[in-house]
């Protein structure tokens, strides 16, 4: 028995990077799993990949609409919703003075609007059910600040802050909702040029001396923290941020003793 046996869950931008690998370890653990997204070919295959235990549905997550059909699909398919892993996200490096209202909207769409809506949609099942568990996949970015990623910033801020809220109204109806909240991982969006992993650890600690393992992360690593989030391992935890970031929020490392002035 796995740990998600018997369990149902749904995984926005299911297709690739840390949303595939969230979606083989669930279906590992014994979840049946809808993936969501909208890199159809790419998450039609995966679905056959997994078998009987997942199928594909394309889905914007700024869609309202496609979110009712997605969980009616889920519904029709395997009778509940247990879980839903809110990772589907879009990327944007540019200074504040320089980064278009349009493109700012979209990311909002997409990074908060979506995690939103999906809660919206799945949150009225779960109450039904007495129980359920969320995931709300923030950031590093989610707790700090950085140059150049305002709009970046605000999404994943915004996300820790509604996951708390939600986690505190959803609570008595035995839903949990936590934040998860994965440093500099190994994706195409973090890695589009595909470097191995081995260059790609050599610019992240040249860039990042500082930082306590010094390499990127793995998606399953990743996935991992979710399956845990998701599980009845974190029953008590809700209204968490969870880092999985190799100790980077925890502040810089001195490799040298400072002089003092």
């Amino acid at each position: 028995m796995g740990k998600l046996a018997g369990k149902v869950a749904i995984i926005t931008g299911g297709s690739r990077g840390m949303g595939r690998a969230t979606v083989e370890v669930f279906t590992k653990e014994g979840a049946r799993v809808i993936i969501a997204d909208v890199l159809d070919a790419e998450g039609t295959a995966l679905a056959q990949e997994m078998g009987d235990g997942a199928i594909y549905r394309h889905l914007d997550v700024s869609d309202e609409r496609g979110w009712g059909d997605v969980a009616r699909s889920a519904i029709d398919s395997f009778g509940r919703i247990d879980i839903l892993v809110n990772n589907a996200a879009i990327f944007l490096y540019a200074l504040i003075d320089e980064t278009r209202s349009e493109a700012f909207r979209r990311l909002l769409d997409i990074n908060v609007i979506g995690p939103y809506l999906g809660m919206k949609t799945v949150i009225p099942i779960m109450k039904k059910q007495r129980s359920g568990s969320i995931v709300n996949v923030s950031s590093t970015d989610g707790l700090r600040g950085s140059c150049g990623m305002g709009a970046y910033n605000a999404s994943k801020w915004g996300v820790r802050g509604l996951t708390k809220c939600v986690a505190m109204e959803v609570g008595p109806f035995g839903i949990r909702v936590n934040s998860l909240h994965p440093g500099t991982v190994d994706t195409p969006m973090f890695n589009p040029h595909g470097l191995d992993r081995d260059a790609l650890n050599a610019s992240f600690g040249k860039q990042f001396p500082g930082v306590s393992l010094s390499r990127v992360g793995d998606p399953s690593e990743i996935a991992r923290a979710s399956l845990f989030l998701a599980s009845d391992d974190a029953s008590y935890v809700s209204g968490a941020e969870l880092a999985v970031d190799g100790a980077w929020t925890c502040g810089v490392y001195l490799q040298e003793k400072p002089e003092p002035n």
